[in-house]
């Protein structure tokens, strides 16, 4: 079930927003204050030619963007590696409606790459980027939101961490088996504050987790941060078919499981959701996140990241309140917004389903509907025919929805932490938990005809 459920979400996530053509162009930023780097064109000082690709409304170069604001992704290559190795990057997250940009210095064997510089490279132009939002001159005058993240593979993910630290202007990280450099990313990982999602795969033999991956990860000072290990995944398989990259895991990585589409389908599926969340600030996403990231066969996520907590809503009379205390509410009468309706409590005054939307630090969450009527009799109160078997249960929990409605369905630890969310309008629904631990659980179900919760027992 839940391979199923991802895969289903995965490919509608893709139908969805993958409407966009893909437009290129080159600029060549410039750094008075340095020597150096790549390109010409740019001016005085150190010439950063950058490879930008970015949804737009027909195929090709220097095409006009589509209508609209986008954030900006700008990625940092790895050791040996140029930009066009990561067309699978570009290509899909520009269609989703992302600008990406990607430096070209940095990117030869000899003289070795100076990791301070192209560090210092990845901030410019991320800084740069958003600044072309109020060039009249730039095709992405109006079109760049205000919104910028750094994303690394390998020498890039090192590099990440040293153009991140102390960096007020973007709003996230995302490492790709982010290899330490010099200077030290994980010295700089400290200095780093903002949410970061590091992707390890448990047989990359190129920066083996315990000397690269992990040590970034665990100094990172970001109050939500998460890790993913991808299960007998390599080093190279972020990106496309590169020689050099590709040459030195034949010689080190001879433990790899998967194959390179997998290891991209595995990592596309946690990532998505992230940066949905983190650049478009649609918190629903968050919750897909950390679904992704507790239930992707293939993967073990970690986080220190806050769960959202489950919403339902309780009634005095025509006073209606959200259970749980957010940091902004919502209130909808039969699914159309309330006007100023933003309070953690609302007075109904007409019958009706009245759901909320409550809005944490991290992520957000509407609770079922409420039936009010002539006084607030609700769905608290009425009668659900739901069978759960076998409990206890060993790996799969049967669920025999009687209602014939949609209902959602959570998984709960102990501590009442949602780990699976997931909605459906099947009358059986077969539930996966050979991948949780042995122990007590709560599965929550929730719909138009009532809620109930189940106390079950994992042996």
């Amino acid at each position: 079930m839940k391979s199923i459920f991802l895969l289903i979400a995965y490919n509608f996530t893709f139908t969805i927003f993958s409407q966009f053509q893909v437009g290129h162009t080159t600029i060549t930023f410039n750094d008075p204050a340095r020597t150096g780097g790549f390109g010409s064109g740019g001016g005085a000082g150190r010439q950063i030619q950058t490879e930008i690709y970015y949804p737009a409304i027909t195929a090709g170069d220097n095409v006009a963007l589509v209508a609209g604001q986008f954030p900006v992704i700008t990625f940092g290559h790895g050791f040996a590696m140029s930009w066009d190795a990561y067309s699978n990057i570009w290509q899909r997250y520009a269609a989703k409606g992302y600008i990406l940009a990607f430096p070209r210095t940095e990117g030869g064997l000899i003289p070795s790459p100076s990791h301070g510089d192209f560090g210092t490279d990845l901030r410019q132009v991320a800084e740069k980027m958003l600044a072309l939002n109020s060039n009249v001159s730039s095709i992405f005058n109006g079109k760049v939101a205000q919104k910028a993240l750094i994303m690394g593979h390998s020498m890039g993910g090192g590099a990440t961490m040293l153009a991140a630290a102390n960096n007020a202007n973007i709003v996230g990280i995302v490492g790709l088996a982010p290899a330490e450099t010099d200077p030290a990313a994980t010295l700089a990982a400290p200095n780093i504050t903002v949410p970061a999602l590091i992707f390890s795969g448990t047989a990359d033999g190129v920066t083996p987790a315990a000397e690269h991956h992990t040590p970034i990860y665990n100094g990172l000072a970001s109050s939500c941060k998460n890790f993913v290990n991808i299960t007998g995944g390599g080093h190279c398989y972020y990106a496309q078919t590169n020689f050099n990259c590709d040459f030195g895991e034949s010689t080190s990585s001879p433990n790899i499981s998967i194959d390179r589409a997998q290891q991209q389908l595995l990592t596309y599926t946690i990532l998505d959701p992230w940066l949905d969340y983190i650049l478009n600030d649609n918190c629903e996403a968050y919750t897909s996140f950390q679904t992704a990231l507790n239930s992707t066969t293939g993967t073990t996520g970690v986080t220190t990241c806050p769960s959202v907590a489950a919403v339902s809503i309780t009634a005095n009379g025509a006073v209606l309140t959200a259970s749980t205390t957010g940091v902004s509410y919502q209130w909808y009468y039969n699914n159309a917004p309330i006007n100023n309706a933003t309070s953690q409590s609302f007075t109904a005054t007409q019958d009706g389903n009245y759901t909320v939307k409550v809005t944490y630090q991290y992520g957000c969450i509407t609770s079922a509907p409420y039936a009010y009527s002539n006084g607030g009799v609700g769905i608290d109160e009425n009668i659900i025919s739901f069978k759960l078997f076998p409990n206890p249960v060993s790996n799969v929990l049967t669920v025999s929805n009687l209602s014939g409605k949609i209902a959602t369905y959570t998984l709960l630890d102990l501590s009442g932490r949602p780990i699976l969310i997931f909605e459906s309008q099947d009358a059986t629904i077969s539930m996966d938990l050979s991948k949780f631990s042995s122990g007590n659980y709560f599965v929550n179900i929730e719909g138009f005809t009532g809620k109930k919760t189940y106390r079950i027992v994992k042996d």
